[in-house]
């Protein structure tokens, strides 16, 4: 199987498509990247809503700590409120971050620039932000699915996961 890539950059250099565990640990690098501020902001969030009460403590070992419904609903509409606000904050940073920075000069997430690699499309360019953020999307739903758009990248001609099928993408080894 032919794993080089002619032509297929900027410059006229020749390239290597990236294979599957270098793509993987570019992933983990930037799961580690994004888990921090978003933990953070996930406890900025919850302490908005709940404060710095022990409610939840409270409510698991003193069956008789709320006293009536309407606390409870409170508490509990507060608590739905939170995750909500959570996922939406967190879905927001995590397209910017990929969407964002696979479409930006760079063509890599920070831990495809450490690692070397770069999503170029068919004809070696940089792609737009739209199609970076349909192949974020494609990659957290359907390549997701028992990691099988995944495991695709070691059994493809040209490296290629499902998301980069869906969104005519290539990942390169770059200099």
């Amino acid at each position: 199987m032919n794993t080089t890539l002619e032509n297929h950059s900027n410059e006229g250099v020749t390239s290597v498509y990236a294979g599957f565990w270098i793509r993987v640990g570019a992933y983990v690098i930037d799961s580690i990247i994004l888990s921090i501020p978003l933990w953070l902001l996930t406890s900025v969030i919850f302490f908005i809503f709940l404060g710095t009460s022990d409610v939840f403590y409270y409510m698991m070992y003193d069956p008789n700590y709320m006293y009536s419904d309407a606390e409870m609903l409170s508490v509990m509409g507060a608590y739905y409120t939170a995750l909500i606000i959570t996922m939406i904050v967190s879905f927001i940073v995590t397209v910017a971050y990929f969407a964002g920075l696979h479409s930006s000069k760079w063509q890599a997430t920070i831990g495809k620039r450490l690692l070397k690699l770069k999503v170029i499309d068919g004809n070696g360019n940089r792609i737009t932000f739209w199609r970076a953020f349909g192949r974020y999307v494609a990659m957290s739903f359907l390549s997701g699915i028992l990691c099988i758009g995944y495991i695709m990248v070691a059994f493809t001609e040209k490296k290629q996961g499902l998301h980069d099928l869906i969104a005519s993408t290539i990942v390169i080894k770059s200099e």
